[in-house]
Formats: C-alpha cells, structure tokens, sequence
C-alpha cells in the first residue's frame, strides 16, 4: 500500500526532496505537496538577476506543472497550511482543505526580519525574499527613485545591485565595520565595497538605522547618528529567522528552528523538516547546498536506505557586481594559526588560506576562486596540507605538462 505524504511548503528543498524521492521510490507514496506562493517552485538565487532585470521569471522556474502531475504529486499552490493535528494525523490548509497524512515533511523556509524600530510599518518598506517582493521593488523603482538597501549581507548586496542595473539611485547601509563580516575579512570586503561602488552602489559602513521616516508612506531614512538619508523605497534584508509557527503550535520541539536528528526526522515519529526551518545539532542553515544535502538524506530515509545527515561545512560562492567571491571556514585566524595572504588590490584579485595544525582551516578569495572545490574538499576532509598543496592553492596548479614524444 501507498503511504500518504504531505510535504507543507515548495521551495527549493521541497523540490529536490522531491525529485529524489521520486527516483529512489516511485510509486511508493501518494504524495501532496502544499505551497503558499502562488507559484511552483522556482530559483530564489535568480531574484537579484531578476530584479535587475537579466533574467525573466520564465528563467526562475524549475519544473513545470506537468512535472507533478507526471510523478503523481498532487501541488496545492497559494494556499498555506494553517495547523496540523498530530493526534489526528491531518493538516489544514487555506480555507478548509484537510490532508490526512502517514508521513508529513516540514519544508517551510524561513520569513525576514524587520528591524524593530519606528516607520518599518510605513508603505515603501519591502523585504527582498520572493517573487512578490520583487514585483514589489520593481513597481517602486520608478525613474528618479531614491532606493535604500539595509543589510550588508549577501541578500543585501543581491539587491542593491539589481535596483542600481535598474538605474536607481541606491545607497546600501550596513550595520557593521564591513561588508558580508561572516564570509569575509577587511582586505576582502574592501574589494567587495569597491566592487559595488563602482556599479553605482553607494555604501556606507557601521550606519545604524534608527528609523524610517514618512507622512503615509516612505520618505526619508534616519541614523542613529542623526543622518537623515531621503528614500523612496527601503528594501530590508538584515536576514531570516526559520519559521516554526506551525510546527511550534503542533507541539514539535523548536529552539531557533524545528528540532531534527540525523534523519531529518522531529520530535514527533513520522514527521521530518529540512532546509532553512530545520535546526540540527543545534546549527541552522540559510544557504542552498544544506537543504539540498539535507533533502537527498531525507529521501533516501523514507525510500528505506539507511542515510544519515551529519552537518554542512558551509562555503559560500557568489558574484558580487560580476566580482567572484569564495568563503569556507574560518575567516578570521584563530591563535595557534597561521595565515597565508596574496593581494593584488589593483587587479581586485585577493587570497587568504587559514592554515590551523598542518590542515586548511578556511579560505577567502576574491576575484578568481578557481580553487574553490579543492578548498571545500580539503576542509571537509581534514586531510594535511603540504607546502607544495598550499602554493597550488595560492597560485594555482600549474598546467600538465605534455608528453614527450
């Protein structure tokens, strides 16, 4: 018999989890699967791009309807889950709907945070998450518009850059010393900061916002300083927190996410989360690559093959303003380290190895990050770092030599 599986959210993680379920096990499950956007799922990396308007939102989506369909997954889409009764084994959904379930996944991503302070109610004030958002933004972005982006992390920086393609004049505020202060150092930020500025991007460092000011809607920014910054729109992107309400209400043990063990599974037998609202090992993840490591765990757990999630070692590879950008581990160095640095401010080039006990212990580079997926391996692995590994790593490998003949 059919097992049936409700899977509360279509994000990015839903999907995957999905794709691989339905490889490992087809047939296995009668699956629903239930989204509140009104749209399937898509790819929330392409927002910046599609806000700057490189990309239209055809080149987001990842599977189309007929993709469910084919698989037998039934797609509830606009229509969030409101409760779910253990007891009973059923969730409730929009207006009404109820799924009684055998298995239930738990993919509901995380919502952004508005800083508490006064105006962040006014209209004009937008957070930078889904597609909605961005029809938001974009409607806003009107010629002459005055645009304020707070948050220097990278959904932060994401945004500033596409509102400047949009020829808007943008000014990012960032509550710390640097740019993205968790992936990168001074040296490395600075470039970061000079890429943006070089798009058209102002940005302005340890700028505390004391409130956002308006006769009915936005009208100027205020600082803590006493800086008063005029805006049209403020975009906020000072990051997320995993959403748990549901899960909270059904009795699930929440700490800053929903609680799993190494099976994805909660608190409660036969019920699993994963991606952005799942805390495992007291860690919660914001990046991609977690949730889809967590999804292929999960899917091979419930198509019956042992699978067990052990943690990300997170990384973090992106292009700022077109500049490539390379963080794994630690950033800064820690006593008993050793750091190895090479800069070229000029050419926007940077690298930095974290060398702790004969192993690579983090690495940043700007510029050129060719030596990414060697660093991701070397730091997931512990393996020992000889002087020749840390050159290659610094300069690059040299080219294979041809044969003779």
């Amino acid at each position: 018999m059919t097992e049936r599986l409700v899977v509360i959210g279509n994000g990015m993680a839903s999907l995957r989890f999905l794709e691989r379920l339905t490889e490992a096990a087809p047939g296995r499950h009668d699956v629903t699967c239930v989204g509140a956007e009104p749209v399937a799922a898509y790819n929330r990396v392409l927002l910046s791009s599609l806000l700057g308007g490189e990309v239209d939102e055809a080149a987001c989506t990842f599977r189309g309807l007929d993709w469910y369909a084919e698989h037998g997954i039934t797609l509830v889409t606009g229509a969030p889950a409101t409760a779910i009764d253990t007891a009973e084994r059923i969730v409730r959904v929009g207006e009404g709907l109820v799924l009684p379930y055998d298995r239930l996944v738990l993919a509901v991503g995380s919502v952004p945070i508005r800083l508490p302070k006064p105006g962040m109610d006014l209209p004009g004030v937008i957070t930078f998450r889904d597609l909605a958002d961005v029809a938001a933004i974009r409607r806003a972005a009107v010629t002459g518009a005055r645009a304020i982006v707070i948050g220097g992390g990278l959904l932060g920086l994401e945004a500033a850059v596409g509102l400047a393609r949009l020829g808007v004049d943008t000014t990012l505020l960032h509550v710390m010393d640097r740019l993205m202060e968790r992936q990168l150092d001074h040296d490395a930020a600075a470039l970061v900061k000079a890429a943006m500025e070089a798009r058209g991007v102002r940005v302005l460092l340890k700028a505390d916002t004391a409130a956002v000011e308006g006769d009915g809607r936005v009208e100027a920014l205020r600082l803590a300083d006493g800086t008063v910054l005029p805006a049209d729109l403020v975009v906020m992107s000072v990051g997320v927190r995993p959403a748990t309400a549901l899960a909270a209400a059904a009795g699930l043990a929440v700490g800053r996410g929903i609680a799993v063990d190494d099976a994805m599974q909660t608190s409660v037998p036969g019920i699993y989360a994963l991606g952005e609202c799942a805390e495992h090992r007291g860690q919660t993840y914001g990046l991609v690559e977690p949730a889809y490591e967590q999804a292929e765990v999960l899917a091979r757990h419930l198509a019956g093959t042992p699978a067990a999630y052990a943690g990300t070692a997170l990384s973090t590879s992106l292009k700022v303003s077109g500049l490539p950008v390379f963080s794994a581990g630690l950033v800064d160095v820690p006593e008993g380290a050793e750091a190895a640095i090479w800069s070229d401010p000029e050419a926007g080039l940077y690298r930095k190895l974290v060398i702790q006990d004969g192993r690579l212990a983090g690495a940043v580079f700007v510029g050129d990050v060719a030596e990414q997926g060697w660093c991701k391996t070397l730091i997931r692995t512990g393996a020992p770092v000889s002087r020749q590994d840390r050159d290659d790593l610094m300069f690059g490998r040299p080219a294979p030599q041809p044969l003779a003949a």
